[in-house]
């Protein structure tokens, strides 16, 4: 179920041994893709998004077929606030990765965010930033970026619950990052949002390879311990490709917030908690 899921060299100043957040120049007029150089490489957030544009690289290559009519790649078209959230957010020291499927149509299609709810990006992570539109929109899936008013549900339970936990984004990113297995969002001819369970057979099968290995690239880079999928397929997913790639790490996971999900609108927010309690994440998460 979605989200709903080069390095860089304009950072004023990047995540110190201390694991404090630096602030990063979001919103910069830099160029799109900026070049990799040594320095940028040894920051957690740069080989972060040198992973991520290289599977975006692959990806160019896959075609799909009916019932896909389009495909949005918000780590092309929204790089700009996507960079910016991991810039801000990804650090050393984070062992627990929260794990999307794909993006969904109000979440990070519109904000370059994982469960990118508007309100949540722009008021809660401060996130600024220019995001583009993909080379083919669907006239009832435009992009409209920060500026988006239609809410995605998912995206709201989900850093709304975090935001009430925490207060701030400070003691989450502290220890968590969040992050979607794809980034591609899929789009039926009637405007109908697919996910990636939705593809064809082989289509899906070849997508969902390129992502389970740049997930286990990332999962390394960064040193986590701990990966909570967000819903039933993404830790399905994750504990199938970092166990074959021998990857030692825990895969667990989370209801999906999803409004589609009958279970989550009868309380999402207990449940996780009593689900992050059991895994000894809450604590972390509370200063207890």
């Amino acid at each position: 179920m979605s989200d709903d899921n080069t390095s860089v060299d304009d950072t004023v100043e990047r995540a110190g041994g201390d694991g404090e957040i630096k602030e990063p120049l979001c919103g910069s007029e830099q160029g799109l893709k900026p070049a990799t150089t040594p320095e940028d490489n040894k920051t957690p957030s740069s080989r972060f998004l040198q992973v991520e544009l290289e599977l975006s690289a692959h990806l160019r290559r896959l075609t799909f077929s009916e019932p896909v009519r389009y495909i949005y790649n918000p780590l092309e078209y929204a790089w700009d606030t996507h960079r910016c959230y991991v810039e801000k957010f990804c650090r050393g020291g984070q062992t627990i990765l929260f794990l999307g499927l794909n993006p969904g149509p109000f979440g990070m299609a519109q904000t370059g965010v994982p469960f990118g709810e508007v309100r949540s990006v722009v008021d809660w992570l401060k996130i600024t930033g220019e995001v583009g539109h993909p080379p083919d929109e669907h006239p009832k899936r435009r992009i409209t970026g920060l500026a988006c008013t239609q809410k995605e549900v998912s995206g709201a339970r989900f850093w709304g619950f975090f935001r009430k936990l925490c207060g701030e984004p400070e003691p989450f990113f502290k220890h968590c990052f969040v992050h979607n297995l794809c980034p591609l969002i899929f789009i039926g001819a009637s405007g109908k949002n697919l996910t990636p369970p939705e593809l064809p057979a082989g289509e899906r099968e070849a997508l969902l390879a390129l992502c389970d290995t740049a997930l286990c690239q990332a999962v390394e880079a960064l040193g986590i311990t701990m990966v909570i999928g967000v819903g039933r397929v993404a830790e399905q997913r994750a504990r199938r490709a970092l166990s074959a790639a021998g990857v030692n790490v825990q895969v667990k996971g989370i209801m999906h917030p999803s409004p589609r999900n009958p279970q989550a609108n009868k309380g999402w927010e207990e449940v996780a908690k009593a689900k992050l309690a059991e895994l000894g994440v809450l604590s972390l998460l509370c200063n207890m």
